[in-house]
């Protein structure tokens, strides 16, 4: 694939991740959410569970993209390494940022978060690609996948034993636990969804869209790319779907069936956009998603930031203390739907607003690249 042709499809594909990403996060009630657009309760999987693997990949396809084009121009390692350092640092401080906002007790500040799992998976997925060869990778992906599994299911974890996958008893939840103990997501307390062990798995995701990206770049016909895509893809969808009955495909735990699995429907979701947006020229449509995906963590900040601040400013009235978040839903949303689909439409205008944050900044030709 010519390095000066972009790839269409992937800003795409980035785009709708994240707009996704930005609607489960922001229901008008949690309340009363639509089950696909809650995460699964522990084992099992929902809509909402395709959202972070599916960017974890992208990330991985993007590392393939970026990098060999800049050893291909003859970029200095030294380069290369600074430019991954800088980006995992401010990801992963940008992670802490929405973590604390706007109060930043650091007695009790959450360390794991999304993009500081996003950071840290760039981070050993960059290394991994300067160093290695694809066959490396791939080797690398598989047996980041077994030892989790082999910890999980043979390591004795004190005062529970091994092989165990109950929430908050399991050889990943007690490294969190000893780990970063009070400083974990404050809806578990003992565990958190994107601890410490549950990243291995996590960085599998990232090299299986570093190898698509591989794949992507070869000088084959496209027909021939798809055609390998969606073979890959349905085989680790099966792959995944068969392991859940030894290791529970489970998100919170990010466990290697998950990875497999969601790596999957990554790969076959690419290969479609892939087809009809690069090869077909399909346009009608996806622009307000490539403008999403040219600006997707600036977006999602800002939305983590808004979000935030609607649930703070408060104020009293007559049914007592009421947020803005509240008062929008009562005010615009309730008195036209119903209480689910209220919250739904308060999530869709929700991505709506942010897209059009994210059409100022595309007019301006404004991007923020972390």
């Amino acid at each position: 694939m010519p390095d000066s042709k972009r790839l269409l499809s992937l800003d795409f594909f980035r785009g709708i991740t994240i707009a996704a990403m930005i609607l489960v996060n922001n229901p008008g009630s949690w309340s009363h959410v639509y089950p696909p657009l809650l995460h699964s309760q522990w084992h099992g999987w929902t809509f909402t569970d395709l959202i972070f693997p599916f960017f974890l990949f992208i990330v991985g396809v993007s590392i393939t993209l970026a990098f060999s084009s800049r050893k291909e121009n003859h970029i200095s390692t030294a380069e290369l390494y600074w430019k991954i350092i800088r980006r995992t640092l401010v990801l992963f401080a940008l992670g802490l940022f929405l973590s604390g906002f706007p109060f930043y007790d650091l007695t009790s500040i959450r360390l794991p978060g999304v993009l500081q799992r996003i950071a840290v998976c760039y981070f050993f997925a960059s290394l991994i690609f300067l160093h290695t060869r694809p066959v490396t990778q791939a080797v690398w992906a598989f047996s980041l996948l077994f030892i989790y599994w082999a910890f999980m299911e043979w390591f004795p974890v004190p005062g529970v034993g091994a092989g165990s996958y109950v929430k908050g008893m399991n050889f990943s939840d007690w490294v969190d636990n000893l780990v970063l103990h009070g400083h974990m997501w404050t809806q578990s307390k003992t565990w958190d969804p994107e601890g410490i062990f549950s990243t291995l798995p996590a960085i599998s995701t990232t090299l299986f869209g570093m190898l698509t990206g591989h794949l992507l770049r070869q000088d084959v016909p496209a027909m021939q790319k798809i055609s390998l895509m969606l073979i890959s893809g349905c085989t680790a969808i099966a792959i995944g779907a068969v392991w859940h009955y030894w290791l529970p495909i489970n998100k919170n735990l990010w466990t290697s069936s998950y990875a497999l699995f969601m790596s999957g429907f990554a790969v076959v979701g690419l290969a479609v956009c892939y087809y009809l947006i690069d090869i077909k020229g399909w346009r009608k449509g996806i622009q307000p998603f490539r403008i999403y995906g040219m600006n997707a963590i600036t977006v999602f900040v800002l939305s983590g930031i808004v979000g935030r601040l609607l649930y703070m400013i408060k104020w009293s009235s007559d049914e007592g203390i009421i947020t803005l978040q509240e008062w929008l839903m009562q005010s615009i949303f309730l008195p036209w739907f119903s209480p689910i689909n209220a919250s739904l439409t308060y999530a869709l205008c929700f991505v709506f607003l942010s897209y059009l944050a994210m059409h100022y900044l595309y007019s301006k030709q404004i991007f923020i690249k972390v």
